[in-house]
């Protein structure tokens, strides 16, 4: 049997080593356009690549993701964030679980990753060919006949293909898919950061607030977490996630949006007046400047002073029952216009792709096209920031690999 896996990223890879280890005798051929190998894999994480989450609950862990939960939910009793782990532990790679559950190689470089996967290739006898585009695929007599994007190329025939090309940022990358039936998702950005470009928090750059609350003015979206000041605006899982999970939406609304903050995260007004009034009884005399509620970084806690009219040089006692109104609110109501957003381009996540309608999640194969398999980014699947994304990648290309 000669099996074509199209795409030399993460979930092209892991499915083309899960067809030979469940079929040794097969003939395996990735196919990748470019001339790089898992160039995504290469630059995620910072260079480091979180290859998982260390979340063990199936429940928990499909609620990271905006699309495809219910799909996946099922999906992980099969290839768990556990097996994940032993996977990569078993072939000579080490991970370590960092406080919040993300999973690096202990090398803490993402190469140790890509090593092993060339490896386990070469081990296996897989073929690799690089700058070779696939433009069409063409059922013909049960098989699939694959036509490359380079003219010179003759087309050639397998039994079964998987395609894990990863996500595409528009409709038109994936025209050639949607040629054989399969319906479409239309894909917009997600895992992006907000882009402030009239507002002066931007002057704050570099601060990172560990508990906060974050949500988009008018809609039900909200999200919780850390959250990063940059030069252009905000970022941070609290805004990543928030950016997930509003992706469709925010994206109709051409990303033109006020930002809500609550920097403290205490959704009680009333607790929030509480902590305020005690700093009154505690320290009267001091300066509104020297007093951090809820351990503020100082220059944030200055900037939203300022945003309060109130004077650094005020004196705690001298607020009255105005000042402690405007402290309330900013701490727990805080706005920023947002006009526009920032993506990594080369992380690019992508909400939509292969609608989850077109394929039998059982086996990753398509609805439209027998023998044809789908893994990965290019689903209609995606997760927060976390090695959820990956994640899921390994999940469906070990669940296609099976070739079922």
């Amino acid at each position: 049997m000669n099996i074509a896996v199209i795409g030399g990223g993460a979930a092209g890879f892991f499915s083309a080593i899960t067809v030979k280890e469940n079929f040794p005798d097969y003939h395996v051929t990735i196919f990748e356009k470019s001339n790089k190998l898992l160039s995504k894999v290469k630059i995620s994480g910072g260079g480091r690549c979180n290859v998982t989450n260390g979340c063990t609950s199936i429940k928990e862990l499909s609620e990271a993701y905006p699309r495809g939960s219910k799909k996946l939910k099922k999906a992980f009793r099969i290839f768990s964030t556990q097996h994940t782990m032993q996977w990569f532990e078993s072939r000579g790679v080490p991970l370590v679980t960092q406080p919040d559950n993300c999973v690096f190689p202990v090398s803490q470089d993402s190469q140790s990753i890509i090593d092993c996967f060339l490896e386990e290739a070469r081990k296996s006898g897989i073929k690799i060919q690089k700058g070779a585009g696939i433009k069409a695929i063409k059922p013909e007599n049960g098989q699939l006949t694959l036509t490359f994007s380079d003219d010179h190329k003759p087309p050639r025939t397998f039994d079964k293909v998987i395609v894990a090309t990863g996500g595409s940022p528009k409709r038109k990358g994936l025209e050639w898919l949607e040629a054989l039936g399969h319906k479409i998702a239309d894909p917009v950005p997600s895992l992006f950061t907000f882009n402030m470009p009239h507002e002066r928090v931007t002057r704050l750059m570099g601060i990172v607030v560990e508990n906060t609350q974050v949500s988009i003015q008018g809609t039900k979206l909200r999200s919780n977490g850390p959250l990063l000041i940059t030069h252009w605006g905000m970022s941070g899982p609290a805004i990543l996630k928030l950016s997930a999970f509003g992706a469709r939406l925010l994206s109709e609304m051409d990303y033109n949006f006020k930002v809500q903050v609550n920097w403290v995260d205490e959704k009680n007004f009333e607790t929030v007046r509480q902590s305020l009034e005690r700093i009154v009884q505690s320290d009267p005399n001091k300066l509104l400047a020297n007093v951090r509620p809820y351990y503020l970084p100082e220059r944030l806690w200055l900037h939203l002073l300022e945003k309060c009219a109130l004077p650094e040089k005020k004196k705690w006692n001298e607020l009255g029952k105005k000042g402690i109104n405007k402290l309330v609110t900013i701490l727990t109501n805080d706005e920023y216009a947002v006009k526009g957003k920032t993506t990594f381009k080369e992380e690019f996540v992508t909400c939509g792709g292969i609608s989850l309608e077109s394929i039998d999640f059982n086996t990753m194969q398509s609805k439209e096209c027998s023998n044809l398999y789908f893994a990965g980014e290019l689903l209609d699947i995606d997760g927060i920031t976390g090695g959820y994304n990956f994640q899921a990648a390994w999940t469906t290309a070990f669940i296609a690999g099976k070739l079922n």
